[in-house]
């Protein structure tokens, strides 16, 4: 079911700093920062060979990054992103095993314009999954 890691997602808090920490101490490409707010988040992407690593900030107090900042002050990893090739069957499979998918459990736009669900981390050992279909 799953094919590529697309992305680690690190909440941080302050989105700008982590950027330019990214890009001036260790040389890497970032993308420009975007408002994703069906998510709650501002985004950048960290543009590597292989993957990317996408840097989350609050957008809003109400947003889930927030939260886990309240928690992680200093930031952390939030989730990671794996790929699929159809995210309705995956969702139906995993539905079907009883594996938790947070929110309304359809898909909704991610970051890259592509369908997304997330699965809750307690069936995942404490890691939250972000699926997008590829």
């Amino acid at each position: 079911m799953i094919k590529n890691l697309n992305h680690i997602a690190i909440a941080v808090p302050d989105l700008d700093g982590a950027a330019a920490t990214y890009r001036d101490r260790l040389g890497a490409t970032v993308s420009d920062a975007t408002d994703q707010p069906d998510h709650g988040v501002r985004v950048v992407f960290v543009e590597l060979e292989n993957t990317k690593i996408e840097l989350l900030e609050p957008l809003g107090e109400n947003s889930p990054i927030a939260k886990f900042l309240e928690r992680n002050p200093d930031g952390g990893v939030h989730h990671i992103c794996l790929e699929v090739d159809d995210i309705q069957a995956a969702t139906k499979k995993l539905s079907a095993e009883g594996v938790r998918i947070l929110g309304s459990g359809e898909a909704k736009a991610g970051a890259h314009g592509k369908p997304v669900v997330f699965l809750h981390p307690k069936d995942f050992f404490a890691t939250l999954i972000e699926l997008e279909e590829s």
